[in-house]
């Protein structure tokens, strides 16, 4: 389950991305809009910033925007920023893997499940980018929706 932060992350993205060509957006302006808590976003968009996702500038007609086009920033690396790892268990994680105690990876049927459910979750999160998000695009392709048109 995504967090509160990551979705308050995400929420505040998208207005970034509508705003993307008219310069700075103030922090004010976005927990506004967003109904994000203020002290939060300051938090998020922070680590954002450090993340290279977004830049910001100070004084009259400053704030925060997205260092790239919105189609260059895929909803999997901003998890991983927000978030930390996408995979379910640390034995199956690409960027943070972590061995499990007491367990062999190659005869583990659970961690060859995961192996699956992390690869299907990439194709989808690293196949979308923010412009995705803010117009709303479906998510799921075509091949897994459940009434494909």
């Amino acid at each position: 389950m995504l967090s509160k932060k990551t979705q308050y992350a995400f929420r505040a993205l998208t207005h970034l991305v509508d705003k993307y060509n008219e310069g700075p957006v103030l922090i004010s302006e976005i927990a506004e809009k967003k109904n994000i808590p203020i002290k939060f976003l300051e938090s998020i968009l922070l680590d954002l910033k450090k993340a290279g996702v977004l830049d910001s500038k100070k004084g009259k007609g400053g704030g925060y925007y997205l260092r790239e086009h919105p189609s260059k920033t895929t909803i999997a690396n901003v998890m991983r920023y927000v978030e930390g790892p996408i995979s379910l268990l640390p034995c199956v994680s690409l960027y943070f893997y972590k061995k499990c105690e007491n367990c062999d990876e190659h005869n583990c049927g659970l961690h060859n499940i995961m192996e699956g459910v992390r690869d299907a979750t990439l194709h989808i999160l690293e196949g979308r980018t923010l412009n995705d998000l803010a117009s709303g695009m479906e998510l799921l392709p075509k091949a897994m929706q459940k009434n494909p048109k």
